[in-house]
């Protein structure tokens, strides 16, 4: 298992989660890929995505079916502008590479903010450190690991 994979994992542990990490060769780099790899749909894989809220990073643990409406995480965090963090940044902030952050294990605490559409699923997948790596985790068990809040933040489509 990679050094990523075991973190999360560990991180997992000590919150009392025993996940099946589960690598996939063939990648799970976007929530395509990984519904496809995993046989579920694009709705039950969480996108962990950096933004930056006024300079200050925050994970969003979005729905893969949705795209973030970056009005409404400024309004749900608190703050006037969002931009996305650059892949340099995401590593500095989470200690993972873009396509396989995790949304616990983290190099720094990331205020998190949790698209509702998840709460829908009676299980969802998420990265667990690498490109290649998913584990399963109910979804009021991911506001718990990630102290999380839950909010409308899916751009109409």
């Amino acid at each position: 298992m990679p050094a990523a994979t075991e973190r999360v994992q560990l991180a997992l542990g000590a919150l009392g989660i025993a996940a099946d990490i589960v690598e996939y060769p063939q990648g799970t780099r976007t929530a395509a890929d990984a519904a496809a790899a995993i046989g579920t749909t694009v709705g039950q894989i969480v996108k962990s995505l950096v933004f930056l809220a006024d300079g200050r990073p925050v994970l969003v643990l979005a729905s893969g079916r949705n795209h973030v409406d970056t009005t409404k995480l400024a309004r749900t965090a608190g703050a006037t502008r969002i931009e996305r963090a650059d892949a340099d940044r995401v590593r500095a902030e989470t200690g993972f590479a873009i396509g396989g952050v995790p949304p616990v294990g983290h190099a720094k605490a990331l205020d998190t903010f949790i698209d509702e559409d998840l709460l829908g699923y009676e299980v969802v997948y998420a990265a667990a450190g690498t490109p290649t790596a998913i584990f399963p985790i109910a979804p009021p068990d991911l506001v718990r690991a990630t102290g999380g809040r839950a909010a409308d933040l899916a751009r109409p489509q």
